[in-house]
Formats: C-alpha cells, structure tokens, sequence
C-alpha cells in the first residue's frame, strides 16, 4: 500500500507543486503525492517550465487549498515554508509531520534569467531532500 504524502505551502504555486510532481514521477511506486497550500493562488508558470526541464509535467497540476483536502487521512505531511508552518502547526489527520524550507522563487524579481535561475535551484533543492528522504534506502522504504 502506498503511502501518502502532503506537501503544503503558502500558495501551492510552486515549491509544494513542483514537490508533489517530483514525488510523483520518481518515486510513485511507492507514495501518493499531494499538495495544498494555506492561500492557494495558481500554479506559477516558471515551476512548470523548471520541471518541464528535468523531463517532468506538472502542467495538469493546480494550486489546492487545504481544505479541499480536509479529512483526507495523509501518513506525511510536510511543510516546504514557515509561514505555512506557522499557520498549521497541527495536522490531525496525519501520522507524521515534517519542516524543510525552501525559499519562495516567486518572491524573486529581476530579469526573466535571474528568475528561472532562481527556480531551478529551489527545484534542485526539493528534489535533493526528496531523493535523500524517500528515496532507496531510506527508512521510509
């Protein structure tokens, strides 16, 4: 039985997405991905062109809130940034939660290659932690 994994962030437009897919993609044998975030606006144009570079489409993908995922039993949760950390604390419906932080690439503002700069290492980034989280090996095998 697979187990299901929440990631959550302020406006599921990016860090939790891209997060979600990557899980998804790489590791779907195993775990049911999901994400929602605490204000959710849409899915950010450049985490779909970032993953899109690493063989990835989140474009079906679209920004959730959470409680349109209220009730759902999770074995995960994980929170991607400390406001949305600070704002759900507590998850009743989960078996484990867990804290990683990653920047907003979305607050970043400059030239359209600073941004994508900055995305693709926010995407680097989640999908580090994720392959040394779930991936073989890990104790949550």
């Amino acid at each position: 039985m697979k187990k299901r994994v929440l990631f959550i962030c302020t406006h599921n437009s990016a860090r939790s997405q891209m997060a979600e897919g990557y899980l998804r993609s790489r590791y779907g044998d195993r775990y049911e991905a999901f994400s929602a975030g605490t204000d959710a606006t849409t899915l950010h144009p450049l985490a779909i062109a970032v993953m899109k570079e690493i063989g990835i489409d989140i474009s079906g993908q679209h920004a959730k809130t959470l409680s349109d995922l209220a009730g759902v039993e999770m074995d995960i949760v994980v929170t991607v940034c400390d406001s949305a950390r600070a704002s759900c604390p507590f998850f009743p419906w989960t078996k484990e939660t867990l804290h990683i932080a990653f920047m907003d690439p979305g607050d970043v503002v400059g030239s359209e290659e600073r941004m994508i700069e900055v995305f693709r290492s926010v995407r680097d980034q989640i999908t580090g932690w994720i392959d040394g989280y779930f991936g073989k090996g890990s104790v949550h095998d």
